[in-house]
């Protein structure tokens, strides 16, 4: 099935492609300046419950947003199913038949992208993806499971629904809600919507990848008025950041079209967005500290015994490694070795306290 729309201003295609069982439908935006022969960003955009991509086209203003900045989006569709044969994405826990099917929607926006790829110029270091409610949902699973092949994503009005979350690399996160919202509540349970299901508190979320990017474990408050909120994580691996949106006004909508009139979420992604891609240049543990409090931790991946070297005085100093769950297994003050031979083999974060001034990174225990 193709339907081909274009016109003197954009180009867009209403296409599908098998996968799963199902013929998975989806629409994509060509951008004005779009010529086939340079390589474009593209952003997956995926709509709420019981929406479609030309529902998502309208509430966000991407298509809009890409014809003046030249990048492409794809509006992708979820199945149709349940007892009011609504669509929906399996977003884990949420939402709807898709969640209780257990359809393969991640398996299905792999297989687009490599569809998407194979016909049209795209940048494969700059995919990124977004999506309202049940669609935002859908790109923190992306983030989760599609870490490879996402540089960054940016839900708005969701929370995240995944029983665990193991992404290969940091992924950049850029959230956007409303205090008003009662449908997902920010501070999590289960809201005033149709799904009916239990929502984990925000800042919940925002802690998880805080912890995942290895973000510095104090957030910076950046904006704290009547009209919003903006809270950041900017000390993390590779370059990654967390900003965090949360608005007075609007309540379950898109910011800017329809919902806050504070904020814009499609400028301030986008904006987001095109800081930053796949490539990076990564920083181990030791150059992190090095640079952030002049404190080496070596070797890393270490087999059971790690170093210390500061080129500052200090008063303090004092060592803390958690779990990738959070449990604190190890604390040690003013020791230039940790023997940690005794601890399972795994990942683990260490805190390193300098005075009162803290950092996140990551540890690697071998045996």
């Amino acid at each position: 099935m193709i339907i081909l729309i274009s016109s003197i201003c954009s180009y867009a295609q209403y296409d599908s492609i098998p996968f799963g069982g199902y013929e998975r439908t989806y629409l994509v935006h060509l951008s004005t300046g779009y010529t086939g022969t340079t390589d474009l960003p593209l952003i997956i955009a995926m709509h709420g419950g019981a929406g479609n991509a030309y529902t998502m086209e309208n509430i966000s203003q991407l298509s809009i947003k890409a014809d003046a900045e030249n990048f492409i989006v794809v509006y992708p569709e979820g199945i149709k199913g349940g007892y009011f044969n609504i669509s929906s994405w399996n977003a884990g826990w949420c939402c709807g038949f898709a969640s209780s099917s257990n359809v393969d929607d991640v398996g299905f926006i792999d297989a687009l992208l490599d569809t998407l790829i194979n016909h049209y110029a795209i940048d494969t270091n700059r995919i990124y993806a977004t999506g309202m409610s049940n669609g935002g949902f859908m790109s923190y699973r992306l983030a989760c499971e599609l870490s490879d092949r996402i540089a960054a994503i940016a839900p708005v009005e969701c929370s995240m629904t995944m029983t665990s979350c193991t992404p290969n690399r940091p992924v950049p996160l850029i959230h956007f809600h409303s205090y008003l919202d009662t449908n997902i509540p920010y501070d999590g349970g289960v809201g005033s919507g149709p799904s009916n299901h239990y929502n984990p508190p925000l800042d919940s979320i925002m802690n998880v990848w805080a912890t995942n990017n290895s973000c510095n474990i104090l957030n910076d408050t950046i904006i704290n008025n009547t009209q919003y909120t903006l809270t950041k994580w900017t000390d993390c691996d590779c370059g990654t950041e967390i900003h965090y949106y949360i608005t007075q006004d609007g309540g379950h909508s898109w910011p800017g079209v329809g919902g806050s009139t504070y904020i814009n979420a499609t400028d301030l992604m986008w904006s987001f967005f095109q800081q930053h891609s796949l490539n990076c240049n990564s920083s181990s543990i030791n150059n992190k500290i090095t640079e952030k409090n002049s404190v080496t931790i070596y070797p890393n991946p270490t087999n059971g015994l790690l170093r210390i070297y500061s080129e500052i005085n200090y008063q303090i100093l004092e060592i803390s490694l958690f779990t990738i769950l959070g449990e604190k297994v190890l604390t040690v003050k003013n020791q230039s070795e940790l023997d940690i031979k005794s601890l399972p083999t795994g990942t683990y974060f260490v805190k390193i306290k300098m005075d009162g001034i803290s950092r996140m990174g990551k540890i690697i225990k071998i045996e």
